[in-house]
C-alpha cells in the first residue's frame, strides 16, 4: 500500500468558520486526540496563518505564540504545522517565534501566480534547516503551465513540496487530475493537495490528487473549514485506504473524535449551501462567505448578484474590505434603476 500523509488543518482552517475564536482549552483538547491516533501534521493557527490577526481579517483572541506554545505542549508524536502569507508574516516578527516554539512544519503560502514572494521565507527556513513547503492559494484562478511555473519558482527556493488549494472549491475531479499530474511531471520534490467543499467534491477530489501521484493531502475533522469546508478525515482515511493507500491514524479513534468534537470544537458541520456552491463557481475564496451575506443583508441586496460581481472582478483572499464597496455600489445602481 502506498503512504498518504494526512495534514489536519481543523485548528487553522476551521478558525475561519468560527471567526479565528478557536479557545486555547480547544487547541489542547483537539492536538491530544490527533497525537493519541497519530495524525502526522497538525496545523494551528488564525484561519490566514501566522501575524494574520488584524481588524480587516478577523481579530484572535490569542495570539500566536499562546496557540503554538499550547499544541507543542500537547503534540509528542504528531508534527506541529503552520501557515505562513508573506505580507502577513515576517521573519523576524513571526517566523523566529515560531522556530523557537518549536514548530516542525512551515508552509509558506502565496497567491497562486505570486509565487515569487515566498523566496525570502523558503530560503531563511531552509538556511536554518527547516521543513518547509511552499503553497500555490486560490489555485483555480492559474492555468496549468502557471501552476507548473510557479511551483518551479517555490522548488527552487527550496520548498521540499508543493501544496496546491482549491481555495475556492471549484475544482472538479478531471481539474485535480490534470494538475496534479503537470506537476508530478515537472518537479522533482513531493506534490500536494487541499480540497474546499463548494461543489461536493472534496473527498473526490482528494481521492484522485492521491491516485495521479499527490502525497501529501489535507483534511480537517468533520470538513471543518472555510465556507463548505474541507475534505473530512474521518471520511478521507477508510476512502484511501479502500483504494489502496495508507495513512497510519488510527480510524476507530478518529471516527469516536468525529462525534466528540460536536461538544467542544464544531459548532455545526460544514456543507454546501447556495452561497458557497455560488463562490465555487465563480472562484470565490471559501473565506468570503460570512463578509458577503453580512454585506448582502445590511444593504437589502441579493447576495447572487454580489457574488457575480465580485467574480467578475476577481477577488482574492485579502481583499475583504472590498466587498462591502462592490455591495454599495450594487445598491446604489439598482436605486438608480428604480
Amino acid at each position: 500500500m502506498s503512504k498518504i500523509i494526512i495534514t489536519d488543518s481543523s485548528l487553522r482552517d476551521g478558525n475561519h468558520s468560527v471567526k479565528h475564536s478557536i479557545s486555547l482549552s480547544n487547541v489542547k483538547r483537539y492536538c491530544q486526540f490527533a497525537d493519541r491516533v497519530g495524525i502526522p501534521i497538525v496545523e494551528v493557527g488564525h484561519g490566514n496563518g501566522l501575524g494574520a490577526s488584524s481588524l480587516l481579517i478577523g481579530m484572535c483572541p490569542h495570539s500566536d505564540d499562546q496557540l503554538l506554545s499550547t499544541a507543542r505542549e500537547n503534540l509528542n508524536k504528531s508534527k506541529l504545522g503552520v501557515h505562513i502569507i508573506p505580507g502577513l508574516a515576517t521573519v523576524k516578527r513571526n517566523i523566529k517565534p515560531a522556530m523557537d516554539i518549536g514548530v516542525d512544519v512551515f508552509r509558506i503560502a502565496t497567491h497562486c501566480t505570486e509565487a515569487s514572494l515566498s523566496r525570502a521565507h523558503i530560503e531563511y527556513l531552509k538556511t536554518h534547516n527547516k521543513t518547509v513547503f511552499g503553497v500555490l492559494m486560490m489555485s483555480a484562478l492559474a492555468e496549468i503551465d502557471d501552476l507548473v511555473e510557479n511551483s518551479k519558482l517555490m522548488e527552487k527556493y527550496g520548498a521540499e513540496a508543493i501544496i496546491i488549494m482549491d481555495s475556492t472549491g471549484t475544482y472538479l475531479p478531471m481539474d485535480v487530475a490534470d494538475r496534479i499530474k503537470a506537476l508530478k511531471d515537472n518537479l522533482s520534490i513531493k506534490v500536494g493537495f487541499h480540497a474546499h467543499n463548494n461543489l461536493g467534491c472534496a473527498i473526490a477530489n482528494s481521492l484522485i490528487a492521491a491516485q495521479n501521484g499527490a502525497e501529501y493531502i489535507d483534511g480537517c475533522i468533520r470538513g471543518f473549514g472555510a465556507g463548505a469546508g474541507n475534505a473530512s478525515i474521518e471520511i478521507l482515511i477508510p476512502v484511501l485506504e479502500k483504494c489502496g493507500y495508507v495513512s497510519g491514524i488510527d480510524f476507530k479513534g478518529t471516527i469516536a473524535e468525529a462525534d466528540d468534537v460536536l461538544n467542544y470544537l464544531v459548532p455545526s458541520v460544514p456543507s454546501p449551501a447556495p452561497v458557497n456552491i455560488l463562490t465555487g463557481l465563480n472562484k470565490l475564496f471559501s473565506g468570503f462567505e460570512k463578509p458577503i451575506i453580512k454585506a448582502s443583508k445590511l444593504l437589502g441586496i441579493e447576495y447572487s448578484s454580489l457574488i457575480f460581481e465580485l467574480g467578475n472582478r476577481k477577488l482574492v483572499a485579502g481583499q475583504e474590505d472590498l466587498i462591502l464597496e462592490v455591495a454599495k455600489k450594487i445598491k446604489k445602481d439598482n436605486d438608480i434603476l428604480q
